[in-house]
């Protein structure tokens, strides 16, 4: 290890973790102990004194076909992470960790968070993989088996309810997506 690397080491306390890259996590003979909560090496005890979480957010279960959207508590509420696996425009495949409260959607695209820095991601819906499992951490309206006002559309519910007033086409279009 060189100058810089144990300098490194001094800093923070550690190494950074071989999964997510975070810096000051801590090898112990063959285990690695990461500060991350989104990392698969997360250490509750280091994590407690490093003031981050004491525990990491509890994975949520993707929904079943048998379960309806409707059924059991938020996603949102519930938090935990979520495996995105996604194809990029190269056709890799890739993995990402995604917070679940952060899942929404924006036209075509699913906007994430993922670990382990937080950035946030906007992936093409049409080249997710698990885009069934995804779907489950959307807010109803926005899942891909409600259809999804035009732009026009989406223009004349937005001036109407910023506005508060109504239309005959308003009231056309809020008839066909009442939970807009």
């Amino acid at each position: 290890m060189g100058f810089l690397g144990s300098l490194f080491k001094k800093l923070t306390g550690g190494i950074p973790c071989p999964a997510c890259g975070t810096p000051g996590a801590q090898k112990e003979g063959e285990r690695i102990r990461c500060l991350n909560p989104l990392c698969q090496n997360f250490d509750t005890a280091r994590g407690e004194q490093s003031g981050t979480p004491t525990q990491p957010p509890a994975p949520v279960p993707p929904r079943t076909s048998a379960a309806s959207p409707s059924q059991g508590p938020s996603a949102h509420s519930m938090g935990g992470k979520v495996s995105i696996h996604y194809n990029n425009y190269k056709g890799e495949s890739k993995t990402f960790v995604a917070d679940a409260g952060s899942i929404r959607r924006e036209h075509n695209h699913i906007i994430a968070k993922v670990a382990p820095k937080g950035a946030t991601l906007a992936l093409s819906r049409d080249r997710i993989q698990n885009l069934g499992e995804i779907d489950f951490f959307l807010p109803p309206k926005d899942r891909s088996d409600k259809p999804q006002p035009t732009a026009r559309e989406r223009q004349v519910l937005g001036y109407h309810k910023k506005y508060g007033t109504t239309s005959p086409f308003y009231e056309k279009i809020r008839a066909k997506y009442p939970d807009w």
